[in-house]
């Protein structure tokens, strides 16, 4: 995730499990004036301006319990506490703002070709990879394209060698973006990612560029 945040956004990045420490480092290393956080909302020793979460709207909160009798870092409870929530593939409501990932071209891995979203067939046999935290939602995204995925879900954050995505019979393999970044070493034609952005609602937008306003001077 890391690698694929700095090819695909070019900025400066710092990993460290502690986050106050890499903060400091990216504020002695480049001249910034924001940090975004991945994951860093249950970090307390990292000081923070806004809290933001993300929240997959059709898993929701799960049980609502915690690790490890739940998929939750902290009680649900914590919600009311922060600055925004947003449900990803949700609409927006009072108490939260809609976001979505919309896809937007077909990468072949090998050459890096940036194809339509239509460039395969449709109603197209696709070998589907997803090792992310919900790997039906990618499955029913190539399906909403037309085209047939045979899904092969793997563990989020998985580690992958050629052997394992060499699959019979011998058709276009479609991965996600995150999948793609550890593939390129083995990769071969035929092989794609699904590229997607990220669509916030205008109501987020329009708030976020308040927050920004009131939280970074704008010196004239």
């Amino acid at each position: 995730e890391p690698l694929l945040i700095v090819q695909r956004t070019g900025v400066a990045l710092m990993i460290d499990p502690d986050r106050a420490r890499a903060v400091q480092a990216l504020l002695q290393a480049e001249p910034i004036d924001l940090v975004l956080c991945d994951d860093g909302l249950q970090h307390y020793g990292l000081g923070r301006d806004l809290e933001l979460v993300l929240i997959d709207a059709a898993r929701g909160l799960g049980n609502g319990r915690c690790l490890p009798a739940g998929p939750l870092r902290e009680p649900a409870s914590r919600l009311e506490s922060v600055d925004a929530v947003l449900y990803n593939g949700g609409t927006t409501q009072a108490d939260a703002f809609g976001f979505s990932l919309q896809p937007s071209g077909l990468v072949e891995i090998v050459s890096g070709r940036v194809l339509p979203v239509n460039h395969l067939a449709s109603l197209q046999a696709v070998h589907a990879v997803a090792g992310i935290g919900n790997p039906e939602r990618f499955f029913a995204t190539l399906e909403a394209l037309n085209w047939r995925p045979i899904p092969h879900p793997f563990a989020d954050h998985a580690v992958y060698t050629a052997e394992q995505l060499s699959f019979a019979p011998e058709l276009p393999l479609v991965m996600t973006e995150k999948d793609a970044v550890k593939c390129r070493a083995f990769a071969r034609p035929g092989w794609y990612y699904l590229e997607v952005q990220a669509r916030p609602c205008d109501a987020f937008i329009a708030w976020f560029d308040e927050q920004l306003a009131r939280l970074i001077p704008v010196h004239t």
